[in-house]
């Protein structure tokens, strides 16, 4: 044996000193090995023989179907007991915010239906709440997907049936006919086919440097409803450090701290496990910053931790470890205000696998990169032992910096006539996520250009509303029988 390897390496020598040999080695190590984008396209249309697009519009619930009240309860086995009866106060005020805070409930349904299996990152929790506006790293305002916890790699249609399924339950909570509801559906499906057909003609560097902003959501909104968007984008553009600090925070003495006020914000015991709480934040800190972008590392280390305190916020989130933290630079009119939010393992890990990931604030921050594409500067990720027997895996981003998340109804949110103008850019921005993670030419291939593909999602949607209808039945039921603790609203 040892004769054969020294023959080798004598037979490969004589090239290692030839610099042509070495060049076309390198060249060879590079190819793309991918056929043609006709043929990705090509490959995608075949895949209707597998699953045609009007299977993509059945629902089949699982034989073995989980009682939905049991998903709830297993979930709250690894969160924060006392905050339990808050998360399912959110979730009992309608069909649409039980779906919000369901996301492990459909998992187990969409892991039953038929998909393609061309891999893209998911979201994992798509719905019509979960896309705004956020400024990038230059300070431009963009639109895109905002929240990323049950991100994990999966096949394609899990986002776009939990996006069109949500938005027939939103509409119907703000009083919609099935006839907005079958537009909404139709506008999200048609952009994400006409976007994804654009992206897979597009070269690979224009497609990374892709974002829909302000300019391009103005072209999607009729002139009756510009008043209403430059009102939002405005209110969006104020939303800064300056205004956190006098929403948040007053003066305590000669010091500015956090505002109390239990149970949605307040400050933790002094010590957990016998450790002072103030050396486990260092000790995240210190892990966070660690990986940090050298330019991004030296900037944070220029701000003081002033003050941190638990901050319950969104639907699905509650009852996870999530605090705002407040720090000064040389004085308080320099502040930065941090989010900090526990990372679980993905509700969509039972079907489709661990992450690639060991720490599950990596898992989120690498999905967000793909899928956003112009990501807050501070996100990062660390660990910290906030357990005794674990660590707790951990992302941070800045609180509130240009950042504005859709709210379904109410004076500044999305009303029944400006859904539809919402609906594309919902199409749009979760086709340029899979793009940039994906396989665009063969999803555009497989989708094609005509309406059976929004009618197929049509129909799909319809049906999963009328599941999550009864599971929200089942859920008041447990909620009024007392198997299910909630918060009464005047505690809150």
């Amino acid at each position: 044996m040892p004769q054969k390897k020294n023959a080798t390496l004598a037979a490969v020598k004589p090239h290692l000193k030839d610099k042509k040999f070495a060049v076309l080695h390198s060249v060879e190590s590079f190819k793309d090995p991918r056929p043609s984008i006709k043929k990705r396209m090509q490959d995608g249309r075949a895949l209707r023989k597998v699953v045609s697009l009007d299977a993509q519009g059945l629902y089949t619930p699982p034989k073995h179907r989980i009682d939905p009240i049991t998903i709830l309860e297993r979930q709250a086995q690894s969160r924060i007991t006392a905050l339990m009866p808050i998360r399912y106060e959110r979730m009992l005020q309608s069909p649409y915010t039980f779906y919000r805070g369901g996301a492990a409930i459909m998992a187990q349904d969409l892991a039953n239906q038929l998909t393609t299996n061309i891999t893209v990152q998911l979201c994992g929790d798509m719905h019509v709440s979960n896309f705004g506006f956020f400024g990038t790293a230059e300070h431009r305002l963009v639109f895109g997907i905002n929240d990323f916890d049950e991100t994990l790699p999966g096949s394609w249609e899990w986002d776009i049936k939990r996006l069109v399924a949500s938005a027939i339950i939103a509409c119907r909570s703000i009083g919609g006919d099935e006839k907005t509801c079958k537009l909404l559906v139709q506008q999200i499906s048609g952009e994400y086919q006409a976007q994804m057909a654009r992206y897979a003609q597009m070269p690979y560097l224009d497609l990374a440097q892709q974002f829909i902003g302000e300019k391009d959501v103005r072209k999607y909104f009729s002139k009756s409803h510009q008043k209403k968007l430059n009102a939002y984008l405005k209110l969006t553009k104020a939303q800064s450090n300056v205004q956190i600090l006098e929403k948040l925070t007053t003066l305590v003495g000669k010091d500015r701290k956090l505002i109390n006020n239990p149970p949605l914000i307040e400050h933790f015991d002094k010590k957990t496990h016998g450790i002072p709480l103030i050396n486990l934040i260092d000790r995240a800190l210190l892990n966070y910053s660690s990986s940090l972008l050298a330019d991004r590392k030296i900037l944070f280390q220029r701000y003081s931790l002033k003050d941190f305190a638990r901050k319950v916020v969104g639907v699905g989130s509650v009852g996870t470890n999530c605090m705002v933290m407040y720090f000064e630079g040389d004085s308080e009119n320099d502040a930065l205000f941090l989010q900090y939010k526990e990372a679980q393992k993905s509700v969509l890990t039972p079907y489709l696998g661990e992450s690639i990931y060991a720490d599950m604030g990596r898992r989120v921050v690498a999905g967000q990169r793909l899928l956003q594409g112009a990501p807050d500067i501070f996100l990062n990720y660390g660990a910290v032992a906030f357990d005794i027997d674990k660590m707790q895996g951990f992302y941070m981003r800045q609180l509130r910096d240009m950042k504005g998340g859709i709210v379904i109804g109410g004076p500044n949110g999305v009303s029944l006539k400006n859904f539809p103008d919402y609906a594309k850019l919902f199409g749009w921005a979760l086709a340029l996520g899979h793009a940039r993670s994906g396989d665009a030419a063969m999803i555009s291939g497989y989708c094609g250009k005509s309406k059976q593909f929004g009618e197929a999602m049509y129909s799909f949607a319809k049906a999963y509303a009328k599941q999550n209808d009864a599971d929200y039945a089942l859920f008041c039921k447990a909620a009024k029988s007392g198997r299910l603790q909630v918060a009464k609203k005047n505690t809150i």
